[in-house]
């Protein structure tokens, strides 16, 4: 039995999740301002976190567990507000990363394609002479 190099192990794992490569490529251009939104939220959230750590809560009313992930959820909370008014500029900028990112993805597939499709007629006109002068 012959073993799977890693490479194209994961080669086939990730073909065998992608049904359609096209449509998985349609999904990621309607999902892609998602993305940079969710991206902006948790960037926000990571910022605005220290801001709370030095506040000590009330013994009476608060403090424990229950404090701490009611307190996390609200500066994630926090951070989706500012994401959806989009004040920062980070989408934008991550929407252009996203988009710089996909053309480039997308260049360097119909490349290699090309030279693949080169590479094949190339044989196949090396293989096709071969049989041409051959005479049985």
């Amino acid at each position: 039995m012959q073993m799977l190099t890693p490479e194209t192990a994961m080669n086939v794992l990730q073909q065998s999740q992608i049904k359609d490569p096209t449509a998985a490529k349609i999904i990621d251009k309607k999902d892609m301002r998602e993305v940079a939104r969710e991206f902006e939220a948790v960037f926000i959230s990571e910022m605005v976190k220290p801001m709370f750590e030095g506040i000590e809560t009330d013994e009476i009313f608060g403090g424990g567990k229950g404090e701490e992930i009611f307190r996390g959820m609200m500066i994630q909370e926090y951070g989706k507000t500012v994401a959806d008014r989009d004040a920062t500029g980070i989408q934008t900028q991550v929407m252009n990363k996203l988009i710089e990112m996909q053309s480039e993805m997308t260049a360097s597939n119909q490349s290699a394609a090309i030279q693949s499709k080169q590479i094949i007629d190339a044989e196949f006109t090396e293989t096709s002479g071969i049989n041409k002068g051959s005479t049985l």
